[in-house]
């Protein structure tokens, strides 16, 4: 085999540690996966990353697709040689762009949906680019206005021709916001989807017999709904067509930061435990916590290189800002206790001076700091739940992050 996860050690509640073995290296779980949307960590050399710790990179299908198109990635001999990444790669399949393009929602995680619940809804100042049928979705080009259309089958093509170790399966991503007949109904809706993916991966995997295996990871949605969520996961973790199945399995949509965890929960006691668990859109120290407790495995976000990007940067005792007047003649480091590239060699001194100068290495410098942080974060973790101490590191982290 060429794709397989072992598990090294348990938490009572679920949480675990292990290794995701693919054709292009070992991942050691839990893992954060750092974000290259456009098949680039903005800002940071691919090698510079590799020596912040990251394991594994993930790209967005979607935004390949328009540029610089699947098929040259493919000729370049697929993701990883086109960025000159030697480890592992995931690619999402386009189902986050339902939601981003369609109802104009960029953060996921404690959407405001006070007194709102529609079908219809829209992100203020947004204007709809993705219409969702049970056939596929029809996305209005964010670039030139261009129309294209995703179905399940476009979406596999699409991520096989990206050549990623770890693919996902074409969903709809909801809203907290729509209502419970419209999540039953979409509910359906990716779960055909998926089973449409599965037949298009096995005849792609036939066609394509010389490359390495993609694994591909079935979506769980259903909102903040136990039955939904119990249900998509029981659907999918079953689901075979002609013998091909889930190698994994994704969680996906919408969700409430207080019910991250118990989602997380109902999802995962549902999933078979040897297959890995992709949480999909995390990367705050307490939701990372929360998941891990509760059996995910591995995680993806923007978060931490687009903070950096607006100067926001991470310490064991809270985020901050350094363009603030406070940091103008602050000669230590980031992190005192940070033991990445920036924080050994600049002070928050230069990096203000940068961010105020608007050059730019400052997202260079900022990008390696945040990125380390999870990333040193997640290892940190890996090896509480081997050692048999999680629960006191999580409380000492936490307790001293959000002080």
């Amino acid at each position: 085999m060429t794709f397989w996860f072992e598990q090294t050690a348990a938490l009572d509640s679920g949480g675990r540690a292990g290794v995701i073995h693919t054709p292009h290296g070992d991942i050691a779980t839990p893992a954060f996966v750092a974000v290259g949307t456009q098949a680039s960590v903005k800002g940071v050399l691919p090698e510079t990353m590799a020596g912040c710790g990251v394991q594994a990179v993930l790209a967005n299908a979607y935004h390949l697709y328009l540029q610089p198109g699947s098929a040259l990635v493919d000729a370049a001999g697929g993701l990883g040689a086109f960025m000159n990444w030697p480890g592992p790669t995931f690619t999402d399949s386009g189902g986050f762009q339902v939601l981003s393009l369609g109802a104009g929602f960029k953060k996921v995680l404690a959407m405001d949906t006070t007194g709102l619940q529609s079908d219809d809804v829209i992100a203020e100042g947004k204007q709809r680019l993705a219409m969702v049928d049970d056939a596929g979705v029809t996305f209005t080009s964010h670039l030139d206005g261009s129309k294209h259309r995703f179905t399940p089958e476009v979406s596999m093509r699409i991520q096989h021709e990206l050549g990623a170790d770890i693919i996902f399966a074409f969903d709809e991503c909801t809203t907290l916001m729509n209502t419970r007949g419209y999540q039953e109904a979409s509910l359906e809706r990716t779960y055909a989807w998926a089973l449409r993916c599965l037949a298009a991966h096995r005849e792609l995997t036939e066609a394509r017999a010389g490359k390495p295996y993609q694994a591909l990871f079935g979506v769980v949605q259903g909102a903040q709904y136990e039955d939904l969520r119990r249900k998509a996961a029981r659907d999918l973790a079953a689901a075979n067509v002609d013998g091909q199945c889930f190698d994994g399995f994704g969680i996906g949509g919408a969700l409430e930061k207080r019910k991250l965890g118990e989602i997380v929960g109902w999802v995962c006691s549902e999933l078979p435990g040897d297959k890995p668990r992709h949480l999909l859109g995390i990367s705050e120290p307490d939701d990372l916590f929360a998941a891990i407790a509760y059996g995910a495995d591995t995680f993806d976000c923007v978060k931490p290189s687009r903070e950096a990007r607006n100067a926001r940067l991470y310490t064991r005792d809270g985020h901050f800002n350094v363009t603030n007047a406070a940091n103008r003649s602050d000669f230590r480091p980031v992190d005192a206790e940070c033991d990445c590239y920036t924080c050994a060699h600049y002070t928050r001194a230069y990096l203000h001076h940068l961010f105020r100068a608007k050059e730019l290495l400052a997202y260079t410098l900022a990008t390696i700091h945040n990125e380390r942080f999870i990333i040193r974060l997640v290892d940190d973790i890996r090896a509480a739940i081997s050692a048999g101490n999680f629960d006191d590191l999580r409380q000492s982290f936490l307790g001293r992050y959000y002080a």
